[in-house]
């Protein structure tokens, strides 16, 4: 698949995010386009208000998934999804990748009002490629994990943007970053870039944390995470699971062996891997 030049953006932290960069990237590039619907469409007016879809030929009234990419809130391109395409279409949905505004030029919560603009924006386009608006699925990795749940949870942000919260039928978040708070972020941390390039103030950190929307929860939710994930992403993910578990809808949680931070997106190559067999059962169990 022949791609357009990306638009440069920041330096990856450290040289783990690099590699995987490039491999989802080089797995973008091999892929066979038949399955691309469309590329770069706009829902909003920001150029990184940009969406590519994939879908079978003949797909009528087809469940969504829409799955936001990683980079820590600074970096990352829609084309990281790319290579789940085929596996998600073999199950009989569509398939959107997004982008979003970035940090530090457009702080949070730019990328999350990003995400329920684009879930406006699908309810009147997605039809055109086969999809059901009713039927939405939201995923991520990373950063991406964190903004699906945020998109699912936050249901006043959902209505203001014209979508029935009843419509995001589920959620499956996947090394979702879900608490931001640290109280003491120690010098060149990740935490501390945390501070220093995401939030407009140090007192929001609880408020842009999924972990903090999960009361009276009506989105069945879905996460995993990799056994050598970060001790952050394991902890907040424990935790709001438990938080989860006592909210009205259904919650699941799964730990996937020896995997890490990075592992757990690049493990989904695999179009037999267990999350494509989570995400089947909950569209059946939830698709109307």
């Amino acid at each position: 698949m022949n791609h357009a030049p990306l638009t440069p953006q920041p330096p990856l932290p450290f040289p783990a995010a690099q590699r995987y960069e490039d491999t989802v990237l080089e797995w973008a590039r091999g892929l066979d386009a038949r399955s691309l619907r469309a590329r770069d469409q706009a829902y909003g007016p920001d150029p990184q208000h940009r969406y590519d879809v994939f879908a079978a030929d003949g797909m009528r009234g087809a469940p969504v998934l829409v799955f936001w990419h990683g980079g820590g809130w600074t970096n990352g391109y829609k084309e990281y999804v790319h290579f789940m395409a085929e596996a998600v279409i073999r199950r009989g949905l569509v398939l959107v990748a997004p982008t979003y505004r970035l940090a530090p030029g457009h702080r949070l919560p730019a990328a999350y009002d990003d995400a329920v603009l684009l879930l406006g924006e699908l309810r009147r386009t997605v039809g055109r490629w086969g999809g059901d608006c009713r039927n939405l699925y939201l995923a991520g990795h990373s950063a991406g994990g964190g903004t699906a749940a945020m998109a699912a949870l936050r249901k006043p942000a959902l209505e203001r943007a014209g979508v029935p919260p009843g419509d995001v039928r589920g959620c499956l978040p996947i090394s979702g970053v879900m608490d931001l708070h640290h109280p003491c972020p120690g010098p060149g941390s990740l935490e501390e870039r945390v501070y220093a390039t995401l939030l407009e103030r140090p007192c929001e950190d609880t408020l842009m944390s999924a972990i903090s929307w999960t009361a009276g929860n009506l989105v069945p939710m879905v996460s995993s995470y990799g056994e050598r994930d970060s001790a952050r992403v394991i902890g907040a993910n424990t935790r709001m699971h438990e938080l989860l578990k006592r909210q009205p809808a259904d919650a699941g949680l799964h730990a996937w062996t020896g995997l890490d931070h990075f592992d757990t997106h690049l493990a989904l190559a695999d179009p037999a891997h267990d999350w494509y067999g989570q995400l089947e059962s909950l569209v059946a169990r939830t698709c109307r």
